[in-house]
């Protein structure tokens, strides 16, 4: 009677810590994403230029084996392959927590029990022929396998496996985001190269420029048509544009060796082009409309891969209000003696358990685990939106800077030609002592600067579509 009334008590017991397991927490709403509007300006045309593979919208040769060689060999694209190993082996892990552990066990031992104890003094009075006594000490060989399974009820596992898929190929759109940074820091890097070769060609016919015009000076300071001042001034401008020379060479070098870098090489002389930079003509652009942002950015489906793995965490973390079910057996062959081991019936072992527990009294450790979940669902969430908006300001930062640096190449291209044409008027009023060597010496000094102005726009001009190229989404395709 009394042991009907315990097991009623424990029944209860377990019906009540159930009951009060399986009470969780509701799971954090989501704010309603933004939506992305509908066009970048007044273009309704779905023709995307980041569709088109990047050995295809760049047409230097040069430049594509560059990009080539760093896809190959760029460290930092390594550590993001090895990152999607990682990701990928973290799949098997929670894929194998699915199923049964199953294993082996071989064992041996041997216990002395004190006579006076519950189990000597049981053995003491036991009559048992002789011969056929248990042996003091016990000795006891075993050889079995076993099995464990955590049953997953409410989908703990499944969802924790689901959020390392989303990791996984969340990891793998990481991948596409490093190539198409990649492919356009090697662009930008190559155009600016070039561009400083041909600063560098137009500084040295400055110098020839400038020297001439100080053999000038020199002779008319003989004729006592100018005086030392002016031919002082003039030697000056030379050293000066000397000294840029030698700047711009080394930025040059500094230039190949972080393409050198890119590449994942020592380095070594970058093959390319010198011929005039400013004939290259910038590549169409067709952007599309913002909704295929979606699509085509690595980074925006990486985010939204995110966020769903996050998601899938708060449900793991909910699952662990809830009770577990596990399961375990055994089935092997148990013995004292070896020559017992393995007789039949006799020494066979076997057994099945079922444990059915959770959370009742203690449980802010799982409190606090499900809301750092909830917390980094929102966090995911408004990464998402940040990215998507970011990427759209991108979008539209360079399709204004292409149009303006077009119009404005436009205008220094006219100030070029005037200013050249103006030291040419400068030098004639000069000899003929119409004009002061201020006057020619102020109209070299600009005609250099607005041609290594007017090369500086023509590389923001290339820079520019290579850069919405890459926000657009291109170069991993």
């Amino acid at each position: 009677m009394y042991k009907s009334h315990l097991n009623r008590y424990i029944i209860a017991i377990g019906i009540s810590a159930a009951a009060a397991g399986c009470k969780a927490p509701a799971i954090a709403t989501l704010p309603a994403s933004k939506a992305v509007p509908e066009l970048y300006g007044n273009t309704k045309d779905t023709v995307n230029v980041s569709n088109m593979p990047w050995k295809s919208f760049f047409k230097d040769q040069n430049l594509v084996a560059l990009i080539d060689t760093a896809l190959k060999n760029n460290q930092e694209l390594m550590v993001t392959l090895q990152e999607i190993e990682i990701a990928k082996n973290e799949i098997r892990i929670r894929k194998g927590a699915l199923l049964p552990t199953v294993g082996a066990r071989v064992g041996t031992g041997v216990e002395k029990v004190g006579r006076y104890t519950s189990q000597g003094a049981g053995d003491a009075s036991t009559d048992i022929a002789p011969g056929k006594e248990v042996p003091d000490p016990l000795t006891d060989l075993s050889l079995s396998a076993y099995a464990n399974w955590e049953v997953d009820i409410w989908k703990k596992l499944r969802n924790s496996k689901k959020a390392a898929v989303s990791r996984y190929l969340s990891s793998i759109e990481g991948k596409n985001f490093v190539l198409t940074n990649l492919i356009a820091e090697v662009a930008n890097s190559y155009y600016e190269l070039m561009a400083l070769d041909s600063q560098l060609e137009i500084v040295k016919q400055n110098i020839e420029l400038q020297k001439n015009a100080l053999e000038i000076v020199k002779v008319q300071k003989e004729a006592a048509r100018t005086t030392e001042l002016a031919v002082q001034k003039f030697q000056a401008e030379v050293l000066a544009s000397r000294s840029l020379e030698f700047d711009i060479l080394q930025q040059i070098k500094e230039t190949e060796n972080k393409i050198n870098l890119l590449l994942g090489r020592y380095p070594e002389p970058i093959k390319r082009d010198k011929s005039n930079f400013l004939d290259l003509l910038p590549s169409a652009v067709n952007s599309g409309i913002p909704s295929q942002l979606l699509a085509n950015r690595p980074d925006i489906k990486q985010a939204e891969l995110e966020l769903t793995a996050a998601k899938l965490d708060v449900k793991v973390a909910r699952a662990e209000f809830y009770p577990s079910l596990d399961i375990s057996a055994a089935v092997g062959l148990q013995a004292f003696k070896p020559s017992y081991l393995f007789r039949f019936p006799e020494s066979v072992l076997y057994s099945l358990a079922g444990d059915l527990a959770g959370p009742l009294i203690n449980r802010n450790a799982i409190k606090a685990e499900f809301n750092s979940a909830n917390a980094k669902q929102l966090q995911a969430m408004y990464n998402y939106e940040r990215i998507i908006l970011n990427a759209y300001l991108e979008v539209s930062n360079q399709l204004s800077k292409i149009s303006n640096l077009e119009k404005s190449y436009g205008l220094k291209s006219q100030q070029v030609n005037a200013l050249n044409r103006s030291i040419e008027v400068s030098n004639d009023l000069f000899k003929s002592a119409r004009a002061d060597y201020f006057e020619v010496l102020m109209t070299q000094r600009d005609a250099l600067e607005s041609k290594l102005e007017l090369i500086e726009t023509k590389k923001e001009q290339l820079n520019a579509v290579v850069n919405v190229y890459r926000d657009l989404g291109g170069g991993w395709k």
